[in-house]
């Protein structure tokens, strides 16, 4: 491929650079211009101003492009105080956003399709396009937005302009630009339920007739994020997180020919735990079940027990801070090591991204656009994900816990050894959290991107562009799967963690797309587009240390390990027609063809077991390849749809109805006895339903009405076996099997109402009063079983009230988000560490609950002059 993929990159590279080149001088008279691109969506009814997307990558009304799409302006943002992805979710339904754990930090998954959150290894099957640059990493939400112009969530498979990781939707952030007079404004807010303050603040205006500028800055400290039961062995009560987001943009225009917008963002996120808001269901047993390790001895496992209340929707988490025998020594490389490990949880993300864009008219029908982004993206925590465990720890058949059952296998030095780390276990009340994960998580992406868009008079207009993407992925994990050091630390480095595992994967994607519209008649319009992506992957695992115990014991891999290089290469053709019918200027009707295209790869959640040392061995090495690699995911289907505006644009209604097949799903579940990932495709999930939205400004000055509503049927239509049943062996009759099942997090009815309304109070003071109410249908938290929990629907309600200028010099407002405190589950599964059928205790059925934060209350003031 070297003779193939080398002038690809260069071409675009050197695009890139002759767009810089394109200066007034080599161009026609321009056309008027498009709306610009970090423009903020209007807060006026749709009756008198329209709101712009780039759901196509150009400038188009709302109510023209023929797709689902929910824009939501920033004083929508800011009159809630939203400035996280995740806070967005009461205003779209079927949006699901979940955030937290060690893998990939984030899920995100919309009309039921999404990626889990364990894994590293996945692209998101919802794209994030920040300010144009696509990031496939969820990683991405856990850091804060800043000075935002408009979200656009795009629903369905969105692989023609957006590419590979787009196969269920596409989530577009667009940042504010610079402003053609000086401009300034900022805000400050208050919350009272998880004691926080957010402060924010921009400065924009021209440097020159040519040059704009933009700096931006938000920092927001929650006190309580997570609240601590009183009775948790925790050295902090609380759980806190600290954002910062500072963004400097910079726009050039010395003609009307040529544009260059630069943005530069830098965010730290901090927290005192990657776990975030988890907290521990008892399952249909009812019991606290205990911490099991070495479940393999039968009764003469180690069982810790539990400290949970089994009150996981009452706000206060039972999570336990680590045992003192596993913290003792990080090894070299791991995210605590060095000195960094604060004595409790905690986590840090600091991103780095900045985009170049380039648009240089070629003519008075032709542009070139550029857009080149990088994001430096590193991520390190800790914490101990069997969530539980207060001591002392016992062994179910009586015997005391020591090392007696190894006298005949271990030298009595090392026997004494253990001592210590024995005499930690047994202190009464101490925390004694295993399952320790100690990741950093580095990315690194580059991406160019060239379109050549038309824009002529006649019936024809195309646009063509190229991709490239670079990036590297580099997952370092220190981890207590088995948690040896419990019993002695490794006896060669001192290290109290089983192993140190290093992950590589360097990925090239090079992509062609093509997209036409055809004018057949001056109300029909079709529109057609083909995108080939390939992909490049290789990836290998190095295992620098291994606990001596479980090396020489286990047949553990040693320290030292490495694999050779383990590839993953595909190729996709994804196309796309749309047709389009304008019945009057108020009216469209279309429908679509779709596909969407995920790419696969290489699992990064690999124990280090005996297993991984099959890489070595040549005649094995391609089938332990394939036990790690999982297949790429595609979707294809077609929506039917219209958008309207009735009763002489007082009312905007648009809806949608939609049928999507989704073939190879990526899915990682994990079996939380034996403490292994099952990564996996299932066979095929179906999605259909019916999205509606509508505005209305009824005939009282001041007032506006919107909503939305989701039907969503989404159901996995082949088998998928999801793990092992009950005698605990992959492959056989008792495994669970749920074909005909609906996917989680995919509620039946999803929907929301909300209003707008501004009334005087004087010359000088105007009255601002807005609600949401937004509805869930009931929805299976995880996908492993029909016996699954399932979330009961639930409602939320939003309010604000408020009080400013009327042309919004100053405001001061009382905001209220989810103000009757609903507590629901996003996400769930089994609690690592559960006691199975052998260990002498009743059979563990724990379950780890994701839930929401909970009530907000904030008082703010904003002022912009």
């Amino acid at each position: 491929m070297r003779t193939l993929v080398s002038p690809f990159r260069a071409a675009l590279f050197a695009g890139a650079a002759a767009t810089s080149l394109m200066l007034p001088g080599l161009a026609h008279a321009a056309d008027a211009a498009a709306p610009a691109e970090g423009a903020a969506a209007s807060d006026a009814p749709a009756t008198t101003e329209e709101i712009t997307v780039f759901a196509r990558r150009d400038a188009e009304s709302l109510q023209n492009v023929p797709l689902t799409i929910t824009a939501i302006s920033a004083n929508t943002l800011t009159k809630y105080n939203v400035t996280k992805p995740a806070d967005i979710v009461s205003r779209i339904p079927t949006l699901n956003v979940q955030v937290g754990g060690s893998g990939a930090g984030a899920q995100i998954s919309l009309r039921g399709v999404g990626s889990s959150n364990i894994s590293a290894a996945f692209d998101s099957a919802v794209a994030i396009d920040f300010d144009g640059v696509q990031v496939s990493t969820s990683r991405l939400l856990q850091a804060g937005f800043a000075d935002p112009a408009q979200i656009d969530v795009l629903k369905g498979p969105q692989s023609l302009y957006f590419g590979k990781s787009a196969s269920a939707g596409v989530i577009q952030i667009r940042t504010a630009d610079p402003t053609k007079t000086w401009q300034y404004g900022g805000s400050a807010s208050y919350e009272f339920e998880e004691k926080g303050y957010l402060v924010s603040g921009y400065v924009s205006g021209p440097l020159t007739d040519t040059l704009g500028i933009r700096v931006a800055g938000q920092y927001n400290d929650v006190k309580e994020y997570v609240k601590i039961n009183p009775t948790t062995p925790a050295k902090l009560r609380n759980r806190g997180l600290t954002d910062f987001v500072g963004r400097v943009t910079l726009q050039w225009e010395p003609s009307s020919d040529f544009t260059a917008n630069l943005k530069a963002t830098y965010t730290r996120n901090t927290n005192d735990g990657a776990i975030g808001t988890a907290d521990v269901s008892c399952g249909k047993n009812g019991r606290a079940d205990e911490v099991v390790l070495f479940s393999f001895l039968g009764p003469a496992a180690i069982a810790i027990p539990s400290n949970a209340d089994c009150k996981p929707l009452d706000k206060y988490v039972t999570t336990s801070d680590p045992s003192p025998a596993l913290v003792r020594k990080f090894p070299d490389g791991s995210g605590a090591a060095g000195g960094r490990y604060p004595g409790h949880p905690f986590g840090q993300t600091d991103v780095f991204f900045t985009r170049l864009k380039m648009d240089a008219k070629l003519g008075d029908n032709l542009k070139l656009v550029s857009t080149t982004g990088y994001l430096n993206l590193k991520a390190l925590d800790f914490d101990s994900y069997s969530y539980l465990g207060v001591g002392p720890a016992f062994r179910p058949n009586g015997l005391p816990l020591d090392l007696s059952p190894l006298a005949g296998v271990l030298p009595p030095a090392l026997l004494a050894f253990s001592a210590p780390a024995l005499a930690a276990v047994n202190a009464p009340g101490s925390p004694q959290g295993v399952g320790g994960s100690d990741p950093v998580n580095k990315t690194a992406q580059f991406t160019q991107e060239l379109r050549l868009v038309s824009s002529y008079d006649g019936p024809i207009n195309f646009q063509l562009g190229a991709f490239y993407e670079s990036r590297v992925i580099k997952f370092d994990t220190s981890q207590q799967a088995f948690n040896a050091s419990l019993l002695f630390p490794d006896p060669v480095t001192g290290n109290t963690f089983d192993y140190f595992k290093k992950h590589r994967t360097k990925t090239n994607t090079y992509s062609l797309f093509g997209s036409a519209t055809y004018d057949i008649t001056d109300k029909l319009e079709l529109t057609g587009g083909v995108r080939y992506t390939k992909e490049d992957k290789v990836n290998t695992i190095e295992i620098p240390y291994m606990h001596t115990f479980l090396s020489t014991v286990f047949g553990f891999v040693p320290s030292g390990f490495k694999t050779p290089p383990i590839k993953f290469n595909d190729s996709n053709w994804s196309p796309e027609v749309t047709l389009r019918y304008k019945v009057n200027p108020d009216f469209n009707v279309y429908a679509a063809f779709k596909t969407g295209y995920k790419s696969g790869g290489i699992d990064n959640s690999a124990l280090p077991s005996s297993n991984l040392a099959n890489f070595l061995i040549p005649d094995k090495f391609q089938a332990a390849a394939n036990g790690l690699i999982f297949k790429s995911e595609t979707s294809k289907g077609g929506e039917i749809g219209f958008k309207s505006q009735l009763a002489n644009r007082t009312i905007t209604f648009n809806a949608t109805a939609y049928y999507y097949v989704f073939n190879n799903l990526q899915v990682q579940n994990f079996n939380a006895t034996t403490i292994q990932f099952v990564t996996t495709n299932a066979g095929q999930l179906s999605t259909k339903g019916i999205d509606v939205d509508f505005s209305w400004r009824p005939p009282v000055d001041g007032l506006r009405l919107f909503g939305s509503l989701a039907y969503t049927n989404a159901k996995f239509t082949r088998d998928f076996f999801t793990g092992t049943g009950p005698d605990g062996v992959l492959g056989t009759a008792d495994d669970p099997n749920i074909r005909g099942r609906r996917a989680a997090r995919a509620p039946e009815f999803a929907g929301n109402i909300a209003f707008d309304y501004t009334a005087p109070l004087s010359d000088a003071l105007e009255l601002g009063l807005s609600g949401n109410v937004a509805y869930s249908g009931k929805y299976y938290t995880r996908q492993e079983n029909f016996t699954d929990y399932q979330q009961p629907a639930y409602a939320t309600i939003d309010a604000s009230i408020s009080v400013g200028a009327p042309d919004g010099k100053w405001r001061l407002a009382l905001v209220g988000n989810n103000i009757t405190d609903k507590i629901f589950v996003n996400t769930s599964g089994g609690r690592p560490f559960l006691a199975g059928p052998t260990n002498g205790l009743p059979i563990g059925d724990d379950e780890v609950f994701t839930i929401n934060r909970g009530r907000q209350i904030f008082i703010q003031g904003s002022f912009k002059f």
